[in-house]
């Protein structure tokens, strides 16, 4: 038979149990954990090994500063949805989740999210990033390009073209240009045109120079794809077809170059200018020169 103290302090014990508990499950929130535990529900467990987990200070407040409060879901027995919820079981409006992600990313390079192009394709934060995840792929310059192009099919298929940036080898991603968050100039760009997005890398085309080249001070596309081409160079056409979509008559003679020109072509004898490839061969500084006998960008 168990002695009357006995059982008194077994009583004392099982009731501060059961209080501490009350107070752990008040402060935590709905108890987030006391359901999802990580035997049942891995993948939600996973946020407690990634920095929103870390800052958003563990347990169910890591889980509440998402989603929100979410008394209804916590009722047992009922099968009701998160405040905020990011799918797949339920889904929450575009405007709920996107707010639960700008509540802390407002900021930086998330200022001008409202109203880019992204934006007003109805495009979730969720759709590109994965917040349950240790390394979010779209942070991870391997692996964010693949995020890109499973909308861009477009850019996809110029990446993989002979003459390319090498964004498949992980040296570049498209956040180097892109900002996908938003931006002031066209194509979500870094900078303010794009010549100055070339320029943040090819710093050697930038100038001033003494004799500069038209098309290359107003736009880079002029003659570069910057996704891809089958032209060396990214080069938007060979030489020296590129060439004559602009000059079509110069000092010297700026004749159409066609397959007669070819060793054993129809005119019987071959143009140097084909055979010897292009323009380039006499006009090789053709972003511009500072040289003072370089206004023909010939050195």
């Amino acid at each position: 038979m168990v002695p009357m103290n006995t059982r008194w302090i077994q009583a004392v014990v099982v009731l501060c149990s059961a209080l501490l508990a009350a107070v752990a499950h008040t402060e935590d929130g709905p108890g987030c954990l006391d359901c999802h535990t990580a035997d049942a529900d891995i993948p939600v467990h996973v946020v407690f090994s990634s920095v929103h987990g870390n800052l958003l200070g563990g347990g169910a407040a890591a889980c509440t500063g998402c989603h929100g409060p979410s008394e209804a879901h916590d009722r047992r027995g009922r099968r009701n949805p998160p405040d905020v919820s990011f799918g797949p079981k339920w889904t929450s409006d575009l405007e709920a989740r996107n707010g639960a992600c700008q509540g802390c990313h407002a900021g930086d390079k998330q200022l001008l999210w409202l109203g880019s192009e992204h934006e007003q394709e109805n495009l979730a934060c969720a759709d590109c990033h994965t917040a349950h995840s240790q390394q979010d792929p779209a942070m991870s310059v391997e692996l964010a390009g693949d995020q890109c192009v499973s909308c861009h099919s477009r850019q996809r298929a110029q990446m993989k073209l002979p003459s390319r940036h090498p964004i498949a080898e992980g040296k570049t991603a498209c956040t180097d240009c892109h900002n996908p968050h938003g931006s002031a100039t066209d194509a979500d760009l870094h900078q303010v045109t794009l010549n100055e997005n070339c320029y943040s890398c090819h710093q050697e085309m930038r100038g001033p120079l003494l004799w500069e080249h038209e098309p290359v001070t107003e736009d880079c596309s002029t003659c570069h794809n910057p996704h891809g081409s089958v032209n060396d160079r990214l080069l938007t056409a060979r030489g020296p077809a590129l060439c004559q979509q602009c000059h079509s008559a110069a000092f010297h003679p700026s004749l159409p170059y066609g397959a007669e020109g070819l060793p054993a072509g129809s005119s019987g004898s071959s143009n140097r200018n084909l055979v010897g490839k292009n323009c380039t061969n006499c006009h090789s500084q053709v972003h511009g020169s500072n040289h003072p006998s370089g206004a023909r960008l010939t050195r």
